[in-house]
């Protein structure tokens, strides 16, 4: 298999990874009206899935330079 393909079929895996982690069931298991710190719980859910995909996204496409 060639290298680019793999990382193409890589980055679809976190874009479907993304697209569960931010739908509405998974998002309504975190819509409640606890805080930490002050923020809800929906938001720090929210961008710890977005910062973790695109980490992951991140080390897929570094994975291609080396």
């Amino acid at each position: 298999m060639n290298r680019s393909n793999i990382t193409g079929q890589r980055l679809v895996a976190v874009f479907l990874l993304g697209c569960v982690l931010l739908n509405y069931p998974v998002l309504f298991l975190f819509n409640r009206p606890e805080s930490i710190h002050g923020v809800p719980l929906l938001y720090i859910y929210i961008f710890g899935a977005w910062a973790l995909l695109i980490g992951l996204m991140a080390i897929v496409i570094e994975r291609l330079r080396h």
